[in-house]
């Protein structure tokens, strides 16, 4: 049986309360990928579930998860995967994928169980679906990549969109990762809200020594979490995700709610910071 944990939502006028020790309570999501272990956070933001799976010499298999209300996880569900070490597999349906470092596999609504094989460090994220697009390996090459930002700002980076109607059908599942220029360490800024969809980071590929000083809130009201590598996020509507790093790293973004639109933002001017 998988490790699942419950987040509930909060409102920004709660939020504004919460102490450190809250914060990370409520929206950061830590013991991910732990070996031998699944891991899942299921979150009532969307319904956007997250987590992880890292097999070792037993392979991990996910099916039920009690929280979902249907005997199987897709069932009325699609879900994404992001490898993010050595090349290993997932077997859905009968048919075994090989999922290299960096690469996505999305997998369509009905599918039955999902089997993670090893060497494989495997970021699961899942959302509800209404229809069923079929289960499809995504490779980097495969991927839409949008440059933006400069070294004169430390934000010079690339969007790599895997889960885009322009690249991989789906529901409402949008993921991609973001990776950086050298000496450049600003995501996301100047920053954004979607009231209309929430997001999760995964924030990975940062060395054990530095951190990412994750900001959240309303932009007249913000904080921040101080992150470690390969921990998590979990931004609801109402509030900015932004972050910058001591060093290199690299991000995951998803979204789930009302539209597979990418550029659905709600821009923030960055003199209405505070």
């Amino acid at each position: 049986m998988p490790n699942v944990e419950t987040r509930h939502a909060i409102d920004p006028v709660s939020a504004k309360s919460f102490d450190t020790q809250s914060l990370r309570q409520h929206f950061h999501v830590d013991g991910l990928f732990v070996p031998g272990t699944l891991k899942l956070v299921y979150t009532h933001y969307d319904r956007m579930m997250l987590g992880s799976a890292v097999p070792t010499d037993k392979d991990i298999v996910l099916e039920h998860v009690a929280e979902t209300g249907t005997p199987g996880v897709l069932d009325r569900r699609e879900m994404g995967v992001l490898n993010i070490g050595e090349a290993g597999t997932i077997t859905v349906d009968g048919t075994t994928y090989e999922v290299g470092a960096g690469e996505v596999l999305y997998i369509g609504r009905g599918a039955g169980p999902i089997t993670f094989s090893a060497p494989g460090r495997y970021y699961i994220l899942s959302a509800p679906a209404h229809h069923t697009y079929p289960t499809k390996l995504i490779k980097i090459a495969d991927a839409r990549r949008v440059e933006l930002g400069s070294a004169e700002t430390a934000n010079e980076r690339v969007i790599i969109q895997f889960l885009h109607p322009e690249v991989c059908e789906s529901c409402q599942l949008l993921m991609g990762y973001t990776q950086f220029a050298p000496g450049s360490v600003w995501n996301t800024m100047p920053a954004h809200r979607h009231d209309r969809r929430m997001e999760a980071y995964l924030y990975f590929d940062l060395s054990e020594e530095q951190r990412v000083f994750h900001f959240m809130g309303e932009p007249d009201e913000t904080r921040h979490m101080v992150i470690a590598n390969e921990e998590a996020i979990i931004s609801p509507p109402w509030s900015i995700h932004s972050g910058a790093g001591t060093g290199a790293y690299t991000f995951c973004w998803a979204m789930a709610g009302d539209n597979v639109d990418f550029t659905d933002m709600d821009m923030v001017p960055m003199e209405t910071l505070r």
